[in-house]
C-alpha cells in the first residue's frame, strides 16, 4: 500500500514508525512532517487543513489510504473530502469530530446517552458566566468551548483564577474557540487516557495511558499540551475500561449513529478516575500527543493493521495484540514552553542514540538544515523508551534525555511518578 499520513508532530511521528514496519506499507508519504520523520519517510510539503492539495497529493502519488493525524485537519473536513473521493481514509468526518471541536457538543451527546460526566453549563456572556462561577464557588473547571491546541482549561482551584480564566478566554487569549465557554463541575481523583477505534458501530479498546499535564515536576506549573506519558495506566484495570466502554463509549457510538454522523476513527476518552468508577472528562478524536508515542511503540506494526480495520468497518474481526510491557515517553521542550520561547536552537547528539523497537527519539518541533536538527516548536522531541517494567523504561528514557547536547531544552524530571 502507498501510505499518506497527515501532520507534523511526534505523533504523527510515531504513527509513521509504526506504520512503516508492516510489510503491507510499500512507500509512506507523510505532509508535512517534521526532520525526524524525513528520516523514515517521504515529506510532502502541504497544508494538511487543505482539502484540495491532499486530494492532489493522493492522486499524483497513487495513494492507497490517508491517515489524518492532529484534529484541525479533521475539524476542516479533510476526512469528508478524502472519503467523497472514494479514499480509503482513517478519521471521523467534520460533524463526528465535533465532539473534540465543542466541549458542548460532547455535553450534549452525554446527557443524551446518559455518560457519566461532570456537571456542566455553557455560556457566551462574559457576566453570566463570572455570575455562575461566583454562584458556584471553586474549585471549577473553565474551558474555551473549541479547539485551543490542549490549551483552553482552566482548572480553577480559587474563584480569582476562575475569574482571571474566564476574563481570559473571553478577551480573544484562545481566538474563535473561546466565543463561548463550558463552566463544569471540579472532578477529583485521578486522570488517565483509554483509547478506543470505532468504525461506526464496533468498538476495539488498543490501549490504556497516563499524560503529565502540567508543565514542572511534582504537577506544577500551567497546563501544556503534554510533557510525557506512559502507557499502561494502572488505574485503569479491567474493571473500570469495561465500566467505561459499557457506560461511555458505547453509548456515545450508538447516540453518534442515531444522529447521522457515524464516528469512524479513534476516540480518546480522558477520564477521571475515583472510587473505582470513571467520568468522562472530555474526547478527543486523534492520538494523543504525546499518549501516542508509547501506544505506537508497544504496538508495532499491527498499528496499520487496525486503523485499515477501522477505516474498513470491520473492528469486529480484529484484536489489538500487546507485549506485556511498559513503554513511557520524555518530552524534551523548548525553554520558556508554555509560555514564549525562542526557535532555531540546535540539537546535539541525537546521531548517538539508538533507534530500536525499545527506544525512540519521536520529533515533534524540528528541523534539517545544512545537516543540522533544529528547535522549531514548544514542544521539541519525544523521548521514548519501553521495557519489561515502567521503571526500566523510565531508566531507558532519562539516560537517552541526559545523552541529548541541548542547552536550549528542558524536561519534567518525574514521568511516570503516580505508577511508580
Amino acid at each position: 500500500m502507498n501510505i499518506l499520513i497527515l501532520g507534523s508532530g511526534g505523533r504523527e511521528h510515531a504513527l509513521a514508525w509504526a506504520v512503516k514496519q508492516n510489510p503491507k506499507c510499500d512507500r509512506l508519504i507523510v505532509a508535512p512532517g517534521n526532520a525526524g520523520i524525513g528520516q523514515l519517510a517521504e515529506l510532502a510539503a502541504i497544508d494538511p487543513c487543505d482539502a484540495t492539495a491532499v486530494l492532489a497529493c493522493v492522486a499524483e502519488n497513487a495513494v492507497d489510504f490517508v491517515i489524518v493525524g492532529p484534529e484541525a485537519p479533521l475539524a476542516a473536513g479533510v476526512a469528508d473530502a478524502l472519503r467523497a473521493a472514494g479514499v480509503l481514509t482513517f478519521g471521523p468526518s467534520a460533524q463526528a469530530a465535533q465532539l473534540e471541536a465543542s466541549k458542548a457538543f460532547t455535553k450534549e451527546i452525554c446527557d443524551a446517552c446518559g455518560a457519566p460526566t461532570a456537571a456542566w453549563a455553557r455560556f457566551a456572556d462574559l457576566e453570566a458566566a463570572l455570575a455562575h462561577v461566583r454562584a458556584q464557588g471553586a474549585p471549577i473547571v473553565v474551558k474555551a468551548d473549541g479547539l485551543a491546541a490542549g490549551k483552553g482549561v482552566i482548572v480553577a482551584m480559587t474563584l480569582a483564577e476562575a475569574e482571571a480564566g474566564l476574563r481570559e478566554i473571553f478577551g480573544g487569549a484562545f481566538g474563535a474557540a473561546g466565543a463561548e465557554v463550558v463552566i463544569e463541575e471540579f472532578m477529583a481523583g485521578e486522570e488517565a487516557s483509554f483509547f478506543i477505534l470505532s468504525d461506526g458501530v464496533n468498538v476495539a479498546p488498543i490501549g490504556t495511558a497516563q499524560d503529565h499535564k502540567r508543565v514542572g515536576d511534582g504537577d506544577t506549573g500551567p497546563n501544556t499540551g503534554g510533557m510525557g506519558a506512559y502507557s499502561p495506566a494502572p488505574v485503569l484495570s479491567a474493571a473500570i475500561q469495561e465500566q467505561v466502554l459499557a457506560e461511555i463509549i458505547r453509548p456515545t457510538v450508538a447516540q453518534m449513529a442515531r444522529r447521522g454522523m457515524p464516528f469512524q476513527g479513534v476516540l480518546y476518552a480522558g477520564l477521571m478516575i475515583e472510587n473505582g468508577r470513571a467520568r468522562l472528562v472530555e474526547y478527543n478524536v486523534r492520538f494523543g500527543d504525546p499518549e501516542c508515542q508509547v501506544l505506537m511503540m508497544r504496538l508495532g506494526g499491527q498499528a496499520l493493521d487496525l486503523l485499515q480495520a477501522c477505516a474498513e468497518g470491520r473492528l469486529d474481526q480484529i484484536t489489538a495484540q500487546w507485549a506485556e510491557d511498559c513503554a513511557l515517553t520524555v518530552v524534551m521542550a523548548a525553554r520558556g514552553y508554555p509560555g514564549t520561547y525562542e526557535k532555531g536552537s540546535e540539537i546535539k547528539g541525537l546521531d548517538s542514540l539508538p533507534e530500536t523497537s525499545a527506544q525512540m527519539v519521536f520529533h515533534a518541533g524540528t528541523t534539517a538544515q545544512d545537516g543540522r536538527i533544529l528547535a522549531t516548536g514548544g514542544r521539541v522531541l519525544n523521548v521514548t523508551a519501553r521495557a519489561a517494567t515502567l521503571a526500566e523504561a523510565q531508566q531507558r528514557a532519562y539516560a537517552m534525555v541526559d545523552a541529548i547536547d541541548w542547552p536550549e531544552g528542558f524536561c519534567r524530571r518525574d514521568i511516570g511518578w503516580r505508577a511508580l
